[in-house]
């Protein structure tokens, strides 16, 4: 089959290689239809996120059901199905505690509970590096679904791909940032990054009873299009102090909920990157820097973009002083797919409208490309196999 393939930093092409194969009564073979890069994947293309060997990348895919296990009563050949990011077993104590990425099966060789920089991960991931499992992930033509009795839910028929493809991930995501804030109504959100991730959170925000929503980002056409499918104020960190901007929105006290959907791959300056040299940081936290300044006292922090290392100059004082909640890590997908799956069912959400470029699966080194280096306007690329 044909395959998008990490090769080594800057290297993804596209390969020919062998056919997935039912492994484990519990796995199914799915034929992609639709997958999607994601941000996190530029982290593995820039090294920063580090894999050895050739893998195939993409953990935002959905497809129809080619071959089933033994042991699976839940799908059958023909079934069309998202398949969320998080692999999950479904019966240890945390997929049966309403925390499946944290599952204690399917990151065989990784799996532990101290969190360390390059062992002792969480559950296993689709197509993100062996630290995370090594499984294969979904930009390809086909793709092996370890555990389908657990997290494969089918598609209504009468939604496209596109409709229903971001609930594999960015939509879970964005949604889970405004779910662990707890909206009682009428609060004032603050989403740094108007990529993928921010944009859906934009969504989750209104949905949940915000009464402003303020996108922050420096690429005026990521602010163009939040503002034109969520109706948000928007923020260029080059044209104004971002934080003093969002006190005088909200009565000088600060956002009652700020969203990291950023990570450790912001925009730097040559001295930001210097910085992290010198004391063997990954990126830059300075995207969550903003956010401790830019929420109110009492308020609460979703960090959900990604951070991979130990940063210099924490900024512990003004936490404690602040009093700010603080959640943050992989989205437990399956405590809400269920619920969003109705929501654009039911018309209440639009996900399909951040869709920039739809590429076929050959092209997906030129779609990594412009997604990475911000070329011809992309904000989310769909890959067709």
């Amino acid at each position: 089959m044909k395959a998008a393939v990490f090769h080594k930093p800057g290297d993804i092409r596209e390969d020919n290689v062998p056919d997935p194969e039912i492994l484990d009564p519990r796995d199914v073979i799915l034929k992609v239809t639709s997958t999607a890069i994601c941000g996190s994947d530029l982290h593995i293309l820039s090294g920063a996120v580090p894999q050895k060997e050739n893998m195939i990348l993409g953990h935002e895919f959905m497809g129809i059901v080619e071959e089933v296990g033994s042991a699976i009563t839940n799908l059958k050949k023909g079934d069309r199905v998202v398949v969320p990011f998080p692999i999950s077993c479904g019966t240890c104590f945390f997929c049966t505690h309403e925390a499946s990425p944290a599952c204690e099966n399917s990151n065989y060789e990784h799996y532990g509970p101290n969190g360390d920089m390059m062992d002792q991960k969480g559950g296993a991931l689709f197509g993100y590096t062996d630290l995370y499992g090594g499984y294969s992930g979904g930009q390809a033509e086909y793709v092996r679904v370890p555990y389908a009795d657990v997290s494969p839910r089918i598609v209504p028929e009468h939604l496209t791909d596109e409709q229903a493809l971001f609930l594999t991930d960015i939509f879970p995501t964005g949604w889970s940032a405004i779910d662990w804030a707890q909206l009682k109504g009428d609060e004032v959100v603050a989403i740094f990054g108007s990529g993928p991730v921010g944009l859906m959170a934009q969504k989750a925000a209104w949905i949940n009873g915000a009464s402003r929503v303020i996108a922050i980002d420096p690429l005026d056409y990521r602010l163009e299009k939040a503002k034109a499918v969520n109706n948000v104020d928007t923020l260029n960190p080059h044209k104004v102090d971002v934080v003093e901007a969002i006190r005088a929105m909200t009565g000088g006290r600060g956002a009652d909920v700020c969203v990291d959907a950023v990570g450790f791959e912001p925009e730097r300056s040559f001295m930001d990157k210097v910085k992290a040299t010198v004391n063997f940081e990954k990126g830059s936290m300075k995207v969550l820097d903003m956010c401790f300044e830019a929420v109110r006292r009492m308020g609460t922090v979703s960090i959900m973009g990604v951070y991979g290392s130990t940063y210099d100059n924490f900024p512990l004082h003004r936490m404690f002083d602040k009093g700010i909640t603080i959640k943050q890590g992989q989205a437990p997908v399956l405590n809400y797919i269920d619920k969003l799956i109705g929501l654009v069912n039911d018309g209440k959400v639009v996900l399909d409208d951040i869709i920039t470029h739809s590429l076929p699966l050959e092209e997906a080194a030129h779609g990594y490309k412009i997604f990475d280096e911000k070329e011809e306007d992309c904000v989310k690329v769909v890959l067709k196999p």
